[in-house]
Formats: C-alpha cells, structure tokens, sequence
C-alpha cells in the first residue's frame, strides 16, 4: 500500500480541523468552479463537476456555496477568478519525492508560498521533470467500509476497469487508469455501494520506505505544504508500515 493512500486516510481525520480553518471548504468550492468553467455548469453532463460537488458535500460544504460555485464556473452568475493549475517538483526530507499542485490566479504567489514551506520545513524546489516521471495519473475511489467486505468491491469494480482494491483500514481505495474513474464511480453507484471521493491523483510508482522520525518530518512538510491556500493537493512518494504510523499518530 503507497504511504500515500495511508497519509490520505489520516487527512480524512484530519478534516474536521481543516473545515475550521476554512482551508478545505476553499479548495472544494475551487474545484467545483474550476470544473464547471471546464466541462459545463450541468452535473449530469460533467462527471468531474459531479464528483466535485459530491466531494463538497461529503464534507459539509454549505449546498448555497456549492451552488454559487458551480453558477460561477457555468457563466450564469458574474464572478470567479481565473484559476490556473501549476504543478511544482520538489524533494522533502529523507529524498522523497514531492509533486504540489496548486490552483491560483497569482502564479507569482504560488510559487513563492510552495518555495517557502520547502524550505523551511526541510524540502528543496526541483527542476520540473525531475520528479514528475515517479508518478502516474490513476483514477482513485474511495469507499467507506461499512459492512462491505473487499471481495464486495471487487466484484463490482472489475470490469468497469479497476486495477486494484487496497484496504486502508476505515475505507477501501479503488485504483484505475484515470480515463476508467467515472465508468468505476458509477459500477459503485449501480451495485448501491456509497463512494467518499472520486477523483484523479498522482500514485506513486516507487516508494521511499520511512522509519517515524522520517515520516514526522514528511507530515511536517505536507502540513505545512497544504496550509498554503493555492495548494489544492500534495503527493509524495513515501511509505511507511502500520507500526510507523501508529508511532507517529
């Protein structure tokens, strides 16, 4: 299992923090504009903006914002900014490799909030390319486990294109190529099984193995990473055992 997919399952905790803050409401509202201005302001027609919104709303996102945020995006109501997606390339302490990518109308801005929590939290900026190749773009669901055991999912993923099912403990990571995501989305739909997320990440290909000071140290740099309110999202390519985990929690 990728130390991504189990850094992802503490960011799930992690959530309610995050909503104080305001942090993870701005990104979803983001995301949903984002895809809207993309691929239309219709749900039904554009499955990116549907996985956004279901996103949101997961996460307690008023539905008056989500609506705003989709009107903004679908040009019926005035306002929006002009986002743009930058990916930078780093590398965090113990050599991990970083991919940040941001959202933001200031480019300048972006890079200079990325820059900073690099550098102060152990990490240095990378020349792009140099860190991109050590990561694939996979479809990634994820199920809340319930009752529902893996063979379950499985069963109901398999021929809508899934490559792999992981345990992540409280849920189950659903991994495609990211051209299947929706075709996988919807055989969870179809089979009556909720899904928490649906949405297109960066997998790693290789791994750093971490012992619990190197993980701290990781956790510092992607916290400090996903502060920074241009960052919609942090991969890295680290892993770390159950017993790495429960040290650092």
């Amino acid at each position: 299992m990728s130390g991504h997919s189990k850094w992802a399952t503490t960011k799930h905790k992690k959530a309610a923090i995050d909503a104080k803050r305001g942090k993870l409401f701005a990104r979803l509202i983001k995301n949903i504009e984002v895809a809207a201005r993309t691929g239309g302001g219709d749900p039904d027609g554009n499955p990116t903006l549907y996985d956004a919104i279901q996103k949101a709303r997961k996460n307690s996102v008023p539905l008056d914002n989500i609506e705003r945020a989709r009107k903004r995006g679908g040009g019926e109501e005035a306002g929006g900014a002009d986002w743009q997606t930058i990916m930078y390339e780093g590398y965090g302490p113990n050599g991990v490799a970083v991919l940040v990518e941001c959202l933001t109308d200031n480019r300048n801005r972006a890079a200079s909030e990325v820059r900073t929590a690099m550098s102060r939290n152990g990490g240095s900026m990378a020349d792009p390319g140099s860190v991109a190749y050590m990561f694939t773009r996979k479809g990634v669901v994820i199920v809340p486990k319930g009752e529902l055991a893996e063979d379950d999912v499985l069963m109901a993923v398999l021929d809508a294109g899934a490559e792999e099912v992981n345990d992540l403990g409280e849920s189950y990571e659903v991994v495609s190529e990211a051209g299947d995501l929706v075709a996988v989305r919807k055989a969870l739909q179809d089979a009556g099984y909720d899904y928490e997320s649906a949405e297109a990440n960066f997998l790693p290909s290789v791994s750093v193995q971490l012992e619990a000071d190197g993980a701290r140290k990781i956790f510092k740099l992607i916290d400090a990473l996903e502060d920074c309110d241009d960052v919609q999202n942090v991969f890295a390519n680290f892993d770390v055992t159950d017993e790495v985990m429960a040290e650092v929690d």
